[in-house]
């Protein structure tokens, strides 16, 4: 008979633990496994919301953004307001490059009104701004005009109602500061605001200059960066057939909504929606 059949098969108890420990050892590493994965899994980064940059216009200020600006930060969006000087397009353009070039990543630039101007060119070769949003705005191409564009197309009221105030600039030279009449902003500029909140913001309202509003626009950043517009059907300082007229040259993804000129406090919701629409475009 063979020495090894003079044994027990049976396992001796060191065998078993052996064979139990080593067990225990691969579930362990299982586990392990597992649980990096998961771990991995639950700290992979989300992506990261692009920063929305507002910018108002001409006989409005940054608080005009107060509801969109709620709306966009309750939905997690990082947000800023920029304050438009309303001095010249150009330097109103240069002051938001600055304000874009302090944000870190991904932009969408939204402006009201005369901001829509601002934009188109504040965003001219950026790599930051990936999608531009017009809310009751303008959309110039090279060589237009704020002044130019509103008279292109009967509806404006805006003659009418323009307050003017001589004023002299700091290097002497001469211009005027306008703003719209207290006693017809409301009508004019937000019909669909409620009369306190209308009369608070008539009060408020910064003026554009005349150089502002007549400044030529340059090569504007709309032929280059996807854009989306938002028209206010009742606006009767932009009127809604410039301003489709407008978004259609520069093929914008166009949406209406029944407003006045004062979109983004009557409507902010609405606001909010397309300029979210444009930030789920960006990768």
């Amino acid at each position: 008979m063979s020495r090894l059949s003079m044994y027990p098969r049976a396992r001796t108890p060191l065998v078993v633990l052996a064979t139990a420990a080593a067990a225990a050892g691969l579930l362990a590493a299982s586990v392990d496994a597992a649980g990096a994965t998961s771990t991995a899994k639950a700290a992979s980064p989300q992506r990261v919301k692009p920063t929305v940059v507002l910018v108002h216009g001409a006989f409005a200020d940054s608080s005009s953004w107060n509801g969109v600006i709620k709306k966009l930060k309750k939905d997690g969006y990082p947000v800023v307001a920029a304050a438009n000087p309303l001095r010249s397009l150009s330097g109103d353009a240069a002051s938001v490059k600055n304000v874009l070039a302090a944000v870190d990543g991904p932009v969408v630039l939204a402006a009201h009104s005369y901001g829509g101007a601002v934009i188109s060119n504040a965003a001219r070769g950026s790599d930051k701004v990936k999608a531009l949003v017009y809310a009751d705005a303008f959309l110039p191409d090279k060589g237009e005009s704020a002044d130019d564009l509103a008279g292109k197309f009967p509806g404006s009221v805006i003659g009418q109602v323009l307050r003017p105030v001589p004023i002299t600039n700091p290097d002497g030279s001469k211009d005027v500061d306008l703003s719209i009449d207290q006693s017809q902003f409301r009508q004019a500029f937000g019909a669909d605001v409620p009369a306190s909140t209308a009369g608070l913001m008539a009060v408020t309202q910064r003026p554009g200059t005349g150089t502002a509003l007549h400044e030529p626009s340059g090569e504007p950043a709309w032929k280059t960066i996807p854009s989306w517009a938002l028209v206010g059907t009742n606006d009767r300082i932009i009127p809604p057939k410039l301003q489709v007229w407008m978004a259609q040259r520069a093929h914008a993804h166009i949406e209406t909504v029944r407003s006045s000129h004062a979109v983004t406090v009557s409507h902010p919701d609405a606001v909010a929606r397309v300029i979210e629409q444009a930030a789920r475009t960006v990768r």
